[in-house]
């Protein structure tokens, strides 16, 4: 069973969405999370898709875009640091994987169901590790890190831009 990380597992800024996420299974909690995102934006306009609640905000296709990378990234992440590397992992610079992946250019449903597929890889992944490398550390953006915290973030990154949907883009 996973546990919810302390906070001398991850740097703490992403202590905001570590909190976030409820005790209880991470499995069940990422299937959960997938199911109601879907069900929240499976009928999503492409009109609604494309809206920008402000200057310089993103789209919810970009939202969207950037939840899957980010997923994408942190997973990449556990895997190396699970299989013992320890190898620092570079950051990332989240404006600009949004502005180089064009995702206005393609279709919402698309979106969603990449966003789909990557978070049936996470839950393959985080389903195959063992207990004993829950624990394990690495450095990614020139800081420690836990496979733990990773997972947990994944889960509350997610639930975040959730609730900047409901209340930007869904009104």
């Amino acid at each position: 069973m996973w546990t919810k990380p302390t906070n001398k597992e991850f740097p703490a800024y992403y202590g905001k969405y570590i909190d976030l996420v409820s005790e209880g299974s991470l499995e069940d909690t990422l299937i959960k999370h997938l199911e109601n995102t879907t069900a929240l934006l499976s009928d999503v306009s492409e009109t609604q898709a494309n809206y920008r609640y402000a200057l310089g905000k993103w789209t919810l296709k970009e939202v969207i875009g950037h939840i899957a990378d980010t997923e994408r990234i942190m997973s990449y992440r556990i895997l190396r640091i699970a299989r013992g590397d320890q190898t620092p992992l570079a950051g990332y610079d989240d404006e600009q994987y949004v502005k180089e992946a064009l995702f206005h250019s393609r279709s919402f449903p698309d979106l969603l169901e990449e966003y789909s597929t990557v978070r049936h890889s996470t839950l393959s992944l985080v389903r195959g590790l063992s207990e004993v490398v829950r624990d394990r550390k690495g450095i990614a953006n020139n800081s420690e890190i836990s496979v733990s915290a990773l997972a947990y973030i994944i889960a509350g990154h997610e639930l975040h831009h959730v609730k900047i949907i409901k209340d930007k883009y869904l009104i």
